[in-house]
């Protein structure tokens, strides 16, 4: 009897401990104006460090050759809310380059294609919903000069 109960316990808890299901965020990089150079994505959830989300451990980043048009996928993504930001780094330097320390010299794009007014997007322009199933998410590179 004994043996039966803790069965039945361990069936009944075995459903909070499993994971939540994970999804693939494909992301379709479009408009870059030369191949020159690598696409640098970066997905978040945390607002305070978007769209720097190196400080966020839990972020999914990636380098990919830039081309005509990229195609970047992020497996196993947990289900919340995400905002994404790309960096077009034609000079591979691992940086956003700008011009007079204002103007970027190089392109971005941002998830939601959220606008840029003088400063990069808010979060609530750029942030969108991953749930359990594959997703696909098209983001225009913008350039500034």
């Amino acid at each position: 009897m004994m043996r039966f109960v803790m069965l039945a316990l361990g069936a009944g808890t075995a459903g909070l401990a499993a994971p939540a299901a994970a999804g693939t965020v494909t992301i379709t990089v479009t408009d870059l104006r030369n191949s020159e150079g690598v696409v640098r994505a970066c997905m978040t959830t945390v607002e305070s460090v978007f769209p720097r989300c190196a400080k966020d451990p839990n972020s999914y980043r990636t380098v990919v050759p830039a081309g005509e048009t990229v195609t970047i996928r992020f497996n196993n993504v947990r289900p919340g809310e995400y905002a994404i930001a790309l960096l077009h780094d034609e000079n591979e330097d691992g940086k956003a380059n700008r011009v007079l320390g204002m103007a970027p010299r190089e392109g971005y794009g941002f998830s939601r294609d959220a606008p840029v007014r003088m400063a990069p997007p808010e979060w609530d322009d750029a942030v969108f919903t991953v749930g359990t199933a594959s997703q696909r998410v098209t983001i225009k590179m913008r350039y500034f000069l």
